[in-house]
């Protein structure tokens, strides 16, 4: 990677343990794509929870649902190519890694049918709150990752395969399905 690319810090991890740097690059690069559409979803759903009604009305706030939904399915079907090559090459010797990628914690588990009906949006309240959970713990995980690498305490290669494919596994199965539901 050249001096000039910035990166976050969770990208760090995973130059350090690439077999090959085209394919770290390519896979920070879709995951830096996830991150940014993941937060978008969720602060649009948690802009709606604190009483914003932004956009303005609720066409605008369903259309606005549905892009960021599709958003974020895009950029999720463009990781798993990158991951896959990725978890790949990374494989340890050993499957003795503990994952980064954590659990969902309390601020995580919204109940969103209330909210998105104040906000006038004919979504799945279930389908919502499972994508809102993925989404949430992946940003999460990343801001982990990121302390992690801050403190010099970066996962081991083990480690890092497990959390990736964690990752892969909570993401690109039901998430994604959900987010497909969402976008159409």
């Amino acid at each position: 990677m050249s001096s000039v690319d910035i990166h976050p810090e969770w990208a760090e991890a995973i130059s350090s343990h690439a077999s090959n740097d085209a394919t770290a690059r390519r896979l920070i690069s879709q995951l830096i794509a996830v991150e940014t559409s993941a937060l978008a979803f969720c602060r649009l759903l948690e802009k709606w929870a604190k009483g914003d009604a932004d956009p303005s009305t609720p066409g605008r706030r369903e259309a606005a649902l549905r892009h960021a939904a599709d958003r974020i399915e895009t950029a999720l079907t463009g990781l798993e190519t990158p991951l896959g090559n990725y978890l790949l090459e990374l494989e340890p010797d050993e499957a003795e890694g503990r994952s980064w990628f954590g659990e969902p914690g309390p601020a995580e588990l919204v109940d969103w049918a209330p909210v998105l009906q104040r906000a006038g949006v004919h979504a799945s309240p279930h389908r919502v709150a499972s994508a809102y959970l993925e989404l949430a713990v992946l940003v999460r995980a990343l801001e982990g990752l990121s302390a992690s690498v801050r403190w010099e305490a970066s996962p081991n290669r083990g480690s890092l395969w497990a959390g990736l494919f964690d990752l892969r596994e909570n993401l690109i199965g039901s998430a994604l399905e959900e987010l497909r539901a969402l976008a159409a």
